[in-house]
């Protein structure tokens, strides 16, 4: 086994010495005083930032949200009586430090609990939402528009204080009052108050881009996004400062999605929702650049743009628009524009095959097609072909669908940093429902326990080895020993049936290789393990309900479970569990657990849909 040291130093190198030369250089330069972020000063943009235009749009609903209460997390509901609070945790109910500068902040440790409860009123969702009502004749959304960006503006003055910390958060906010302009129909005649507070904030994220492309995920293209709509609007308007920003951007943005972007349509990030993040920024960009009939990005970003939008419809669930909740949940959602749930994907889904893939995914008339209204995008008049059985090899996807169910494999394949240990989860899907989940992130700034078990090992359908993950926690945000497959077997068609096998071996020399066969209405996994372990336990995360145990089967509404070691029956137990479908909420849901001694094993669970 390696020592902890050697794991940090191969897992570093894993990383990739560039990124970890770009991150490394801004902390040395921040730390010494050589960053230009430490330099710059500005005076808070006053407004009004909107005006009040005569804007017709008959028949296109505007978003209920933030009206009568603010949003947190597409879930938390928190009655206002007046403007946000920009600096409290409404969780907890604490506040954070304003008047510091922002380099001098930490993301963890200033008392007031999670920084991400802090920073989501001021990702300026509600400017969207104000703006499509006040679009649609409501005078009152407008004045409360200008007044709450008034009050932000005078309460987070430039570069103080921890909404000014992360160059992606100020990066949200240039996007989300650009598309603002757009819907309000300004974007040719703005305010003078916008235009500097797009400048100031570009002002923050340029001087910090290539400690974001160090990270490897949506902070670089978020940020580059931010560059690239930002400083066009400012060139747009007589501003010489937004040509370098324009720039800039534009050459982020193409480096972040030739090498985030797998060739099969996967991302950096392994995780669904990022995927959402990542898919809603690049059409944004696209809207943009098309608005403002800049020049075309290339073949390579259009292709690569498509396989992205490809991939993630390929996960959705036509029924409902929810998706598996793989990997690292943060609970963004950056095109808010149709009261839809935040776990409905179908809204960014449709608008990014309409821009990238010049198809439909949805057909019909339906509030997945709001965004596109908004934000003046035509249907494409073709359909993409129905999601069917795909394999992602690049990031480690398998998708199988059978009449009405879709199973989907998780397994390792990481060219980037792994945020969960997940080697080998199988998410099975009914009908829309969801019958065997994932557990979900719940937040990132919260006791080590509760860390490892979201994004460890023990809250996935999978093998657990003597009670750890598959790979050793090195960081808050960092594992170490990426697992690597050593057997793989692609999609298999045998008569009706489908099935595919895929085997690894961890870090402790433990192997677990896992068969997913799907025929009619039944799909059977068998599990093969072999190593030095002590004890194991096979865990299948069920959908909360009424499930009962009768010797070896487990019986529910819409789902029975038959499981045998070794071709003899088992003792089957269920234990209570945690899932979180949503950022900072966690439900309780029953989990099938059985306990295997040491030795080989084969694990057989025969699982029969209603």
């Amino acid at each position: 086994m390696l020592s902890n040291a050697l794991l940090k130093l191969s897992t570093y190198y894993r990383l990739g010495l560039i990124s970890i030369a770009r991150v490394a250089g801004y902390r040395i330069g921040l730390k010494a005083g050589l960053n230009p972020i430490k330099r710059i000063r500005e005076q808070p943009a006053l407004g009004p930032f909107f005006r009040s235009t005569e804007i017709s749009v008959p028949g296109i609903k505007p978003s209920s949200e933030w009206n009568a209460s603010a949003l947190y997390f597409g879930w938390k509901e928190v009655p206002l009586s007046g403007v946000p609070a920009w600096h409290s945790n409404v969780f907890n109910g604490r506040e954070t430090k304003a008047d510091d500068p922002w380099w001098e902040l930490s993301d963890f440790d200033d008392g007031a609990g999670d920084i991400k409860t802090i920073w989501e009123a001021s990702r300026f969702d509600w400017v969207l939402c104000l703006a499509q009502r006040a679009a649609s004749g409501d005078t009152s959304s407008l004045r409360r528009l200008n007044a709450w960006l008034d009050d932000w503006s005078l309460k987070n003055p430039p570069y103080m204080g921890v909404n000014w910390k992360c160059g992606q958060e100020a990066s949200i906010r240039v996007m989300h009052l650009t598309i603002a302009a757009l819907i309000l129909k300004q974007v040719d005649s703005p305010s003078q108050s916008l235009l500097d507070m797009v400048r100031i904030h570009l002002r923050r994220i340029a001087p910090t881009i290539r400690y974001a492309v160090g990270q490897d995920n949506n902070h670089g293209s978020s940020e580059a996004a931010a560059l690239f709509i930002g400083g066009s609007l400012l060139v747009a308007h007589g501003i010489p400062e937004g040509f370098k920003w324009q720039r800039s951007g534009r050459k982020w943005l193409e480096n972040r999605v030739a090498n985030l972007i797998d060739d099969d349509g996967g991302f950096s990030q392994y995780s669904v929702n990022y995927h959402r993040v990542l898919l809603d920024t690049l059409s944004m960009v696209e809207v943009w650049r098309q608005r403002f009939k800049l020049s075309t990005f290339s073949t390579r970003f259009y292709s690569k743009a498509a396989s992205s939008a490809q991939w993630l419809y390929m996960l959705v669930q036509e029924e409902n628009g929810d998706a598996p909740n793989i990997g690292a949940n943060d609970g963004a959602r950056l095109l808010p524009l149709s009261d839809t749930d935040y776990r409905d994907f179908r809204p960014s889904v449709q608008m990014a095959m309409a821009l990238f893939a010049g198809k439909c995914a949805y057909s019909g008339v339906g509030d997945w097609n709001t965004p596109l209204q908004w934000l003046g995008i035509d249907l494409p008049k073709n359909y993409a072909t129905k999601p069917e059985c795909n394999e992602f090899d690049h990031g480690g996807y398998v998708v199988i669908r059978m009449n009405e169910a879709m199973g989907l494999i998780r397994y390792p394949r990481f060219r980037f940093r792994p945020s969960h240990a997940d080697a080998l989860h199988f998410d099975l899907w009914h009908k829309g429902q969801n019958v065997l989940r994932d557990g979900g992130t719940f937040s990132y700034n919260t006791d080590l326990e509760t860390l490892d078990y979201f994004s460890g090992t023990e809250s996935h359908n999978t093998i657990q080895f003597d009670g750890m993950s598959q790979m050793p926690r090195l960081g808050r945000f960092l594992f170490g020993a990426w697992i690597k497959m050593d057997d793989y077997w692609g999609i298999q068609r045998v008569g009706g049936s489908i099935s595919w096998t895929g085997a690894y071996k961890d870090y402790r020399k433990n192997r677990h290789r896992r068969t997913v066969r799907a025929e009619g209405t039944s799909w059977h996994v068998v599990d093969e393990i072999s190593g030095s372990y002590s004890t194991a336990i096979l865990r299948w995360r069920l959908a909360p309900g009424e499930w009962k145990l009768a010797g070896n089967l487990c019986v529910g509404e819409k789902l029975k479970l038959s499981v045998s070691v070794n071709d003899s029956p088992v003792q089957l137990s269920l234990s209570a569990g945690w899932e979180s479908r949503y950022y900072m909420q966690k439900e309780p849901l029953p989990v099938l657990e059985i306990a295997l001694p040491a030795g080989a094993a084969i694990i057989k669970t025969d699982l029969f849909l209603d």
